[in-house]
């Protein structure tokens, strides 16, 4: 078993140096798998004891090792604030986590060797796999980091094809190609031709030169609509920590306010500020009460000198209610509740203001993971000061109008890695991708590399320009290709401007979501109808 283990060990190491951030490594990721199911084919066909245990425990260590080698910064982030014992028992969730799931796959595609032809239980894996990624982006316990096709965005030329399939139809193209390869290579080792070589070798150079061809084709002939409108970007670079202490929300306001005049345009439209970039004193920002607030005043006063202008900032906001009215609404006394947001507003030289209250929130920091069921417990997370629910949130996605017409997607730090969700913004009328953001929790790690990496595949999905404004960097603007056209220095107080194109057309992939899950769901469902087959003989 010891081999097998270190072929585990080859396949984490090679799908760690094809992960983003490092820059055109992504092609790695088509022979990841294939060290491990190597491995597992080994299991399977040897005289062991326990296949399916040794062959969870193969999966588990591949993925454990590959997914917190590329999610360390998950620690980083905790151990800023926590000892480093507390951090290291609350990162084993994340980092742990997922390689269970895995692992989990990896055993019900033993079981279906056991019982059915091989390209069955490989159709079987990968329905699996997809509904493990699935399942990672909608349970409560969501973090959908390392969903497979992400790892294309260190190499954005090679599918532009995703605002047809999305990150699913990565996922499956790694999978089919890494399957392939496996098949070409355990024939020559095994020396037998159960499937023609010649076939198989046809077969993996067009299944990975086809989807290239067509993504050049498309990179390097796509061509925008000439819409324009000037957008700024601003990165205060204040201290995270400091940013809820010692330094107060009217000096942050300052530092927001002198950094975007100092690239501003008369026709600036839209200035993009951090994640909870507005503050106040206290519990943040009553929405019902914002216009007497003296931020409310100061931004207006500054939006007076553009016509055209709107500030979209990240703020840190709540609403007050006569009664209980929703699961993370806190008894305030007095006979009111305080609900809390992570939210955005846009605010414009009219009466109106727009919030969006963030949906997608992070498990465990900004929501009580399965809350319903542990709503037992709120009153001991009440007791030690803590939250009792997380945040509040809306169901939804909203676009945000200016007054001028211009709709854009309030997409609030976490919320940028889910596909389908930022489709629903473009599909209620987003022109352009605006995503608020702090990032400066991981320090200088490789996860805000990552986080800007993966807004590029936001912006091919659909086709719209993403503007970025993050507090601590990386900040900057992707165009309709992907590419990243200007981008800022971490930990530097800095500002950006630059003529964005709006785009009204929906892609194919805008339109219909996530088709490909949906047929892999289907073909997890016939696999299960495999599982209660009879037992067939593994041949060799």
């Amino acid at each position: 078993m010891k081999k097998n283990y270190l072929l585990a060990l080859l396949s984490a190491i090679i799908l760690w140096l094809g992960w983003p951030p490092v820059p055109y490594s992504s092609p790695l990721l088509f022979v990841g798998f294939v060290p491990l199911l190597v491995a597992i084919e080994r299991v399977i066909r040897g005289n062991y004891t326990n296949k399916g245990k040794k062959i969870f425990w193969l999966s588990f260590l591949t993925g454990f090792v590959w997914n917190t080698a590329s999610i360390y910064w998950v620690y980083n982030a905790m151990n800023a604030y926590l000892p480093s014992y507390v951090s290291l028992l609350i990162s084993l969730i994340p980092f742990g986590l997922a390689p269970l799931l895995m692992a989990v796959v990896f055993r019900l595609y033993y079981e279906l060797r056991k019982k059915t032809a091989i390209i069955y239980s490989f159709i079987g894996l990968v329905s699996f796999w997809v509904g493990y990624e699935f399942l990672h982006q909608w349970w409560d316990l969501s973090f959908p980091w390392m969903t497979l096709g992400n790892g294309f965005a260190n190499f954005h030329q090679l599918i532009q094809w995703y605002s047809f399939t999305g990150v699913f139809g990565g996922t499956v193209w790694i999978w089919i190609v890494n399957f392939l390869a496996f098949l070409l290579i355990w024939q020559k080792r095994e020396k037998i031709e159960a499937y023609s070589t010649k076939k198989l070798s046809i077969a993996i150079t067009a299944v990975l030169i086809s989807p290239i061809t067509i993504s050049l084709i498309q990179y390097n002939t796509y061509t925008e609509h000439i819409n324009p409108s000037e957008v700024v970007v601003v990165q205060p670079n204040i201290d995270p920590y400091g940013k809820f202490g010692f330094i107060p929300p009217s000096e942050q306001l300052s530092t927001l306010l002198e950094l975007s005049e100092r690239v501003a345009k008369p026709n600036t439209e839209f200035f993009l500020w951090p994640e909870t970039a507005i503050s106040a004193e206290g519990w943040g920002i009553d929405e019902e009460q914002f216009r007497s607030y003296p931020a409310y005043e100061r931004v207006i006063e500054f939006l007076d000198k553009y016509k055209n202008g709107n500030v979209l900032s990240g703020i840190e906001s709540y609403q007050i209610y006569n009664y209980p009215k929703t699961a993370t609404a806190r008894d305030f006394g007095n006979g009111t509740f305080r609900d809390p947001f992570n939210a955005a507003v846009l605010i414009d030289q009219s009466s109106k203001l727009q919030f969006y209250h963030k949906s997608k929130l992070v498990p465990g920091v900004e929501q009580l993971p399965f809350g319903e069921i542990l709503s037992f417990m709120k009153p001991l997370f009440a007791h030690f000061g803590g939250s009792t629910g997380g945040y509040g949130s809306q169901a939804e996605p909203s676009v945000f109008y200016s007054q001028s017409g211009i709709g854009a997607a309030p997409v609030i730090c976490y919320e940028s890695i889910w596909g389908d969700y930022v489709g629903d913004y473009i599909r209620k009328g987003a022109q352009f991708i605006a995503i608020v953001t702090n990032d400066g929790w991981w320090g200088n790690t490789s996860g805000k590399d990552q986080h800007l990496l993966y807004a590029k595949l936001r912006a091919i999905e659909n086709r719209r320009w993403v503007a970025r404004s993050a507090n601590t960097g990386i900040s900057g603007f992707i165009n309709q290709r992907g590419d990243i056209v200007q981008k800022t220095s971490w930990w530097t107080p800095d500002a950006l401007t630059q003529e964005i194109n709006l785009n009204e057309e929906l892609t194919f992939y805008t339109k219909n979501g996530d088709l490909i899950l949906y047929l892999a769901l289907l073909g997890g469902v016939f696999s299960i109808f495999f599982l209660f087959k009879k037992r067939r003989e593994i041949s060799k």
